[in-house]
């Protein structure tokens, strides 16, 4: 029986995790169906709106792909940001994705026109949005409403279009959530839809690598994407927000890796292995499996023996899920 999702996310153990929904029918999400009737608007519908949404809430996004029948998100949650605003700053993010309630709106246009117990109930309201604001099943919602409500107005239909819920699985060190960002970017390459990161439309990887080109021309020195988590550079103390890996050391990964996995080499092994995989203590072999299995490998919990056991424990689970693949592969 499925866990309820509270029980299998808790940013006490970590706050990235993977999430995948799955388009439920046979008609396709987006790309081009058996018919020859093409659908690629539709990933634009959900790119835009997915960088649209992390705007608004305490969640970045580290990576993501946009395939024919599914979508892969790799989202931190920033709790401490989301602790930090103010009242006003809670009511005018809700409203960018709901109406909110008459209350809220007359807080924002003169706070001392209510009495206290009408701030009572915005103050109450903002605490709840709050949350909401820092949830990634909320998240998740409003991505997967909006896409269904759309493409069923253009079918000229009604009932699911994504399956019941979306899949989580919870990254609980640096190695799951390396091997993780780089399965999710090379999605399109292992699908046949790109043969290169940097042409893998709707993924955040090309949006990476186009901002890292840019960068590298006069007057354009930041290599960062705005809408996505940035890199912070190598784990030290007093390290800022962000990726604990550096931008260029995570394009050389994800390009050894895609150069590796390509049907006439795959298994294959280059010369030269990109540094973060020594730093990340990933065995190249296992590394290049992991990247082609990630999904199907793990259950919830993603992570070294110790980080699952942790994390198992803190979210009360009778058994530890994917322990035995962690030893096999991350260990």
């Amino acid at each position: 029986m499925p866990k309820p999702r509270k029980e299998l996310i808790s940013l006490d153990a970590t706050p990235y995790y993977h999430c995948v929904s799955r388009c439920v029918r046979r008609a396709f999400l987006c790309g081009i169906d058996g018919n020859g009737v093409s659908f690629e608007h539709r990933r634009q519908w959900i790119e835009d709106k997915l960088l649209f949404l992390a705007s608004v809430f305490a969640i970045d996004i580290c990576a993501y792909a946009i395939l024919s029948n599914h979508t892969h998100t790799v989202l931190h949650v920033d709790r401490d940001t989301a602790l930090n605003w103010s009242i006003d700053e809670v009511i005018k993010r809700w409203h960018q994705i709901t109406k909110g309630n008459p209350l809220s709106h007359r807080y924002l246009q003169d706070p001392s026109a209510l009495c206290a117990a009408e701030l009572d109930v915005v103050n109450s309201c903002a605490e709840l949005w709050r949350i909401r604001l820092m949830d990634i099943s909320w998240l998740m919602r409003i991505l997967n409403e909006s896409t269904a409500r759309r493409a069923n107005a253009e079918d000229n239909c009604s009932g699911r279009f994504w399956e019941g819920r979306f899949k989580s699985q919870a990254l609980l060190d640096d190695q799951a959530l390396a091997a993780c960002m780089a399965y999710v970017d090379l999605n399109p390459i292992r699908a046949g839809i790109a043969e290169i990161p940097e042409e893998s439309k709707y993924t955040s990887i090309k949006n990476r690598c186009e901002k890292a080109a840019s960068a590298s021309q006069p007057n354009h020195q930041d290599q960062q994407v705005k809408q996505l988590f940035p890199f912070a550079g190598n784990p030290r103390n007093e390290i800022p927000k962000g990726l604990p890996f550096r931008l260029t050391d995570y394009l050389e990964l994800v390009d050894w890796t895609g150069r590796s996995i390509l049907n006439d080499k795959r298994g294959a092994i280059a010369n030269h292995l990109p540094d973060v995989l020594q730093r990340l203590q990933i065995d190249s072999k296992h590394w290049l499996y992991l990247t082609q299995n990630f999904e199907s490998q793990f259950k919830g919990l993603v992570g070294t023996t110790f980080q699952i056991k942790k994390a198992a424990t803190l979210l009360g689970y009778q058994r530890m899920p994917g322990i035995s693949r962690s030893i096999q592969l991350t260990a």
